[in-house]
């Protein structure tokens, strides 16, 4: 199990880190751009995606009481991409670090609502990183309305190919 974690955080990485590389040279009007979706924009997509992984890695982690980065950030899209990345990584050092028999172990939370959960290591980290691609995909379909042509693929499988 461990090594299944671990082998998907480090795509989930990679995954995130071609994405938001190849947004870095958006401008501005492009990021915050109104685009219909689960979220408006490219920015506050990135927001989003970057907000939920950290929550979970906070969860992970034991935090009482995660705190939604969004909230207070005042950065410029680029630095959220960043951000972003930072948490990927984060989570996987977090699956790298964990030892094997803790997979399973179940951690008690509370999710924004404020209600109470138990649920296995391996779920949530499986979790976060199944939202995070969703939340890619829709990214990708945004970049292509605003007519970005250079988007790479972040297929799992390019991933094993390139790691073989």
């Amino acid at each position: 199990m461990k090594e299944i974690m671990m082998k998907y955080a480090r795509y989930n990485l990679w995954a995130n880190k071609c994405l938001t590389d190849a947004m870095a040279n958006l401008n501005d009007g492009q990021a915050e751009q109104v685009i219909i979706s689960s979220f408006p924009s490219l920015h506050k997509t990135v927001l989003h995606t970057w907000s939920a992984e950290n929550v979970w890695l906070q969860r992970l982690e034991l935090v009482l009481h995660p705190v939604w980065p969004a909230a207070e950030f005042k950065g410029s899209f680029v630095e959220a991409c960043g951000n972003w990345v930072q948490s990927s990584a984060l989570l996987a050092g977090y699956a790298e670090n964990l030892p094997e028999g803790r997979m399973q172990e179940y951690i008690h939370y509370h999710d924004l609502r404020n209600n109470p959960h138990a649920t296995q290591i391996a779920d949530m980290l499986q979790h976060v990183f199944n939202h995070s691609t969703y939340h890619r995909g829709q990214l990708v379909t945004m970049l292509r309305q605003l007519g970005v042509t250079e988007i790479p693929g972040t297929d799992y499988i390019g991933y094993v190919r390139m790691n073989k």
